[in-house]
């Protein structure tokens, strides 16, 4: 049986005097152990070698660093003109109206929750859905005045479509600018002024839609408004085109009687009590009276 050391490792070692001469030590059999690389002496186990960062990187940081410090100081800058601006703008009474309405495609500032008192938001709201009821009445004016003209109205029913369209792209814009928006501007700012053109052409407004819901002949062309008589005269020959505009007249009918209370409950809000309401009241009455005179 082979042996698989070369020695007995329970033999007993011999005694070998360090003071000997080095001749006579014996050599150590079949030795495993590899000698230890040579390595640079240095402190603390630092063997001398340093961490080499390109020069360029450390001038890049610095640059960098640099530019973020600039441009933050140029966004302090214009921050502080914004602001700058925006104070003196609101010392002047300029106020930025940003378009709101209607959310899928804003064509006006209208932002009653916010700017409006609460005392008088839901007035203002009713006043801004009798300016809605005026846009559905003359909507649907012109649908009816189409159907009479396709029920057989021949040339007079070409003008009266037209007299239809006029009344149409006129009366929105017209409703909005001449006494929505003051309306809207007096609940916001409490101003005699915008009180004034209010009521001098709100009373145009309920004077217009009074006078669609009877529909005479007198001023206007014909069946060109959807009122009363103009359907009372179409029903005899064409039913279909009487009843749209006997749908007119009743729609004609309930806007007035909504601008009827809007007039009441906004005069009643003018007027209020004490002086200074009594001041705004003689304001609005001279405006108004400039306004018609001149």
């Amino acid at each position: 049986m082979a042996r698989c050391y070369d020695s007995n490792p329970f033999e007993e070692e011999e005694d070998v005097n360090p003071f000997a001469n080095p001749s006579s030590i014996p050599p150590v059999p079949n030795s495993k152990l590899s000698p230890l690389p040579s390595k640079p002496a240095g402190f603390y186990d630092d063997y001398g070698a340093t961490i080499g960062i390109p020069l360029d990187t450390l001038n890049d940081l610095k640059k960098k660093e640099k530019e973020l410090k600039i441009k933050e100081e140029q966004l302090n800058k214009r921050e502080k003109e914004l602001k700058r601006r925006e104070e003196a703008a609101a010392r002047a009474g300029i106020v930025v109206e940003e378009k709101n309405w209607p959310p899928f495609f804003p064509i006006i500032h209208h932002d009653i929750a916010s700017e409006i008192p609460i005392h008088v938001q839901r007035l203002q709201y009713v006043a801004f859905a009798s300016l809605l009821g005026l846009v559905a009445c003359l909507f649907w004016n012109f649908i009816a005045v189409t159907a009479a003209w396709i029920g057989g109205e021949g040339a007079n029913g070409v003008m009266i479509w037209f007299l239809a369209i006029i009344y149409l792209i006129s009366g929105v814009p017209g409703a909005y600018f001449l006494w929505y928006r003051p309306l809207y501007r007096a609940m916001r700012t409490d101003s005699a002024l915008s009180f004034g053109w209010f009521f001098l052409f709100y009373l145009l407004h309920i004077a217009f839609v009074v006078y669609a819901a009877m529909a005479p002949p007198i001023i206007f062309k014909g069946k060109s408004l959807a009122g009363i008589l103009a359907a009372a005269d179409v029903i005899g020959d064409h039913v279909i085109v009487g009843i749209f505009y006997f749908i007119g007249f009743g729609m004609f009918c309930l806007e007035s009687l909504a601008s009827i209370w809007v007039l009441e409950q906004v005069y009643m809000y003018f007027r209020g009590s004490g002086e200074a309401a009594e001041t705004k009241l003689e304001e609005a009455q001279s405006s108004m009276r400039a306004a018609i005179y001149y």
